[in-house]
């Protein structure tokens, strides 16, 4: 994957596969988790892709990607576009670099008050078709929240 991803922190840049394998190698009990947010500017759009290395009873550690496209005003392009992102980032993790996924995370809420849930089914079924645990909105969602972090 050519992506440049960093470490949330030190911004030090690693190498997606190579870097997640090792930290799998170090600390067998983490768990992994993908997501993706995006963040409309007046004339881009910032997307960041995370992955959260959960360590079993002691915080977690993140990796990201930052990436801005031309503007997109059309909400479920974008958000398709946030959900994308993180299954091409999990799908490289998982068949290319044969790393586990707990879960991908999706800022969507299945609440249909929320605009976002217009795209949730279309979204969770896609994920799970390729074989990932999707969480959404009210979940904690910490690999969406890292993103978000990111993205504002």
């Amino acid at each position: 994957m050519n992506r440049i991803f960093k470490k949330m922190g030190d911004l030090s840049t690693v190498q997606l596969g190579t870097y997640t394998q090792e930290m799998l190698r170090k600390n067998p009990g983490i768990k992994i988790y993908v997501g993706s947010d995006s963040q409309n500017y007046p004339n881009k759009t910032l997307y960041a892709t995370t992955v959260v290395f959960r360590f079993e009873n002691n915080g977690a550690h993140v990796i990201f990607h930052k990436e801005a496209t031309p503007l997109v005003t059309d909400m479920w392009t974008r958000l398709w576009g946030e959900l994308q992102r993180s299954i091409d980032v999990a799908g490289y993790l998982k068949f290319e670099c044969d790393v586990p996924i707990e879960q991908i995370d999706l800022d969507l809420n299945s609440d249909p008050d929320f605009k976002s849930n217009r795209v949730f089914q279309a979204a969770v079924g896609y994920a799970q078709s390729m074989g990932y645990v999707a969480r959404t909105k009210p979940d904690l969602l910490i690999a969406t929240w890292a993103a978000n972090v990111l993205v504002n």
